[in-house]
């Protein structure tokens, strides 16, 4: 006997059912329309972003605030700024590199992540985002290489 067809009105239902954003993900566009009228307001996109990472807590504001360290240190010339609540850097007005916590989408891990204007290319494929638990000495070294990179 073949396999009952669903109905549209069966289809519809389960179709209301599902949410087409998290939680979380409505939250980052709230975030994210709020960090543009803040832009259009004149304010300090440094402020906010340090008051961001002061508001995260344990690894994830660890991190934070070391590859603040870093990224600033590595490439004075990339602007911090918020990206959908999420501490980013970028160039030219473009975010290149942003910072996931953990806790932003309720993940195991946060994530050192790059947008397209990074110079990270190598070949036809290459990694745009990092899997971050801890960062070891050894992590921040390699953090300084590909934003070094990343920045060309």
């Amino acid at each position: 006997m073949p396999a009952a067809k669903k109905t549209a009105s069966t289809r519809t239902a389960a179709t209301k059912t599902a949410p087409a954003f998290s939680a979380e993900e409505r939250s980052a566009m709230k975030e994210r329309a709020k960090e543009v009228k803040a832009a259009k307001s004149g304010a300090d996109n440094t402020t906010a972003l340090l008051d961001k990472i002061a508001e995260l807590e344990g690894p994830d504001r660890e991190m934070a605030e070391k590859l603040h360290e870093l990224i600033t240190r590595a490439a004075p010339d990339l602007a911090p700024r918020l990206w959908y609540g999420m501490p980013a850097y970028a160039k030219d007005g473009k975010v290149l590199c942003f910072f996931q916590p953990a806790t932003k989408f309720k993940t195991r891990y946060a994530t050192l992540g790059f947008n397209d204007v990074a110079r990270l290319d190598d070949g036809s494929m290459w990694p745009s985002a990092y899997a971050l638990t801890a960062l070891t000495a050894k992590d921040e070294k390699k953090v300084v290489a590909l934003i070094t990179k990343a920045v060309g």
